[in-house]
């Protein structure tokens, strides 16, 4: 018979493969997942049936926390000002959550990360995809792939945040001159 699941023990794994990730990167061992998590490794196979389907279940959730951060508090306002308010939330997230970060940027180009997976994370942020899809309708990208907007988007975003990141005491002065860079290359 199956051991019922518990959402506490779910949520301590997929905290603990975060912090593993980022620290030790995607060959991590899930013997070392589930130890941080405070659990047998037999146990975290009672929530995942393999460590491929664990990087995905993560990878899934990090994508939405993320997207849900940068959307929060939304204003009712011009492109401009909901722009500006979803990439400030989205430094925020970033920086607040540097080994969340780290672990979806290693998951964001595993191998593991199957197409069906990457497609249902970009689902999750379909908000974000249209802020930014009005923000260029009449800008220098309007023409251009709007993946290729999407990539330069996140490249701008990581530069900022590192910068952030080196320099928090000026982290405000940071977070507006990335948006500035990002407002006139898509705007």
């Amino acid at each position: 018979m199956a051991r019922p699941r518990s959402d506490d023990k779910r949520a301590a794994i997929m905290a603990a493969a975060t912090r593993i990730i980022a620290a030790q990167g995607l060959g991590a061992a899930t013997a070392a997942i589930a130890k941080e998590a405070g659990v047998s490794n037999g146990s975290l196979f009672t929530y995942f049936d393999t460590k491929a389907d664990l990087l995905n279940q993560l990878y899934l959730e990090l994508k939405a926390e993320m997207g849900t951060a940068a959307l929060g508090g939304l204003p009712a306002a011009d492109e401009r000002a909901q722009t500006l308010h979803m990439w400030s939330q989205w430094m925020r997230w970033a920086t607040a959550n540097p080994h969340k970060r780290r672990a979806l940027a290693q998951l964001q180009v595993s191998d593991e990360i199957t197409a069906s997976t990457h497609e249902a994370a970009s689902r999750t942020m379909t908000g974000m995809g249209r802020i930014l899809e009005r923000s260029r309708a009449n800008g220098p990208m309007r023409d251009s792939p709007a993946a290729l907007a999407f990539t330069l988007c996140n490249a701008l975003a990581e530069a900022t945040i590192d910068y952030i990141i080196s320099d928090p005491d000026h982290a405000d002065e940071h977070t507006q001159s990335g948006f500035d860079a990002l407002w006139r290359m898509i705007a």
